[in-house]
């Protein structure tokens, strides 16, 4: 007996009468106020500007910087054998490297492993490590789980502007037994203990909800509203590029100025990076 309850707000706008449409209770409205302050407050950590980079010895005749990290990018230096060399930054098997004059750019991981660490020792690095998923610019993911009752699969984007701070853009879409909906949001993520392996994180976002009914169900309309979300997740990394993740939202539609819509959402699912 029981429905989708997004289904039955739908069901009932258009009938003149709301049944599950109501005003958000005062203790929700002071903990939306709380978690803002909260998500605002969080002090990202960055990298200080004279941070100390592992440095490495040239053995072979040469390591080539590329421009990017891949081997399409063109070559615009060379270092020379017993130079040293600075690493910045890596993604996957690139390397960004700093010469001892300045100059910056990308070399492979096969030229960085013939480099030699104090005191002589062949470098030697993993494949794809956790530290990688920490260094992550981008990130995309499959996810699916339950909008108040309803079956739901979400596609998703991110990019990291630091180890602690993303913007992710998600598509969702419900199926339920009188109406599917498309819920578009951009959300703004923050990520307390990048470093865990297991690393919680919250999300506060905007978007747009879509309501359309089944060809069955005929009494009911398209509706479209503004919502927005406050949530709580988990990532956990799995293996090279793989991660696992889970996140609760709570969102709020904004029907009109007297009635809101809340709806619960959880979802599971994996994600790969890079």
């Amino acid at each position: 007996m029981r429905d989708n309850q997004l289904e039955l707000a739908t069901h009932c706008r258009h009938g003149q009468k709301w049944i599950y449409l109501y005003s958000i209770p005062a203790w929700r409205h002071w903990f939306l106020f709380v978690f803002v302050l909260w998500f605002l407050g969080v002090q990202h950590v960055q990298a200080a500007d004279g941070e100390a980079y592992l440095r490495l010895q040239v053995a072979d005749p040469y390591v080539e910087l590329h421009t990017g990290p891949g081997r399409g990018f063109p070559v615009y230096h060379v270092i020379e054998r017993h130079d040293w060399i600075e690493l910045i930054k890596r993604r996957t098997d690139w390397f960004r490297v700093k010469a001892k004059d300045g100059k910056e750019g990308w070399a492979y991981i096969d030229q960085i492993e013939q480099t030699l660490a104090t005191p002589g020792r062949q470098t030697k690095f993993a494949n794809v490590k956790r530290q990688d998923f920490r260094q992550r610019d981008v990130e995309f993911g499959v996810l699916a789980g339950d909008f108040e009752g309803a079956a739901l699969m979400t596609v998703y984007s991110g990019y990291n502007f630091t180890e602690n701070l993303s913007v992710e853009l998600a598509v969702s879409q419900a199926s339920g037994t009188f109406t599917n909906s498309i819920l578009i949001d951009l959300n703004v993520q923050s990520t307390p203990f990048p470093g865990w392996r297991v690393s919680p994180f919250f999300t506060l976002g905007v978007g747009h909800l879509r309501n359309s009914p089944r060809a069955t169900f005929l009494l009911a309309k398209e509706t479209s509203d503004v919502t927005a979300n406050a949530g709580i997740g988990v990532r956990a990394y799995l293996t090279r590029r793989f991660v696992f993740r889970g996140d609760v939202k709570q969102y709020v539609s904004f029907i009109s100025d007297e009635d809101n819509g809340e709806f619960l959402e959880w979802k599971l699912g994996f994600s790969f990076f890079f």
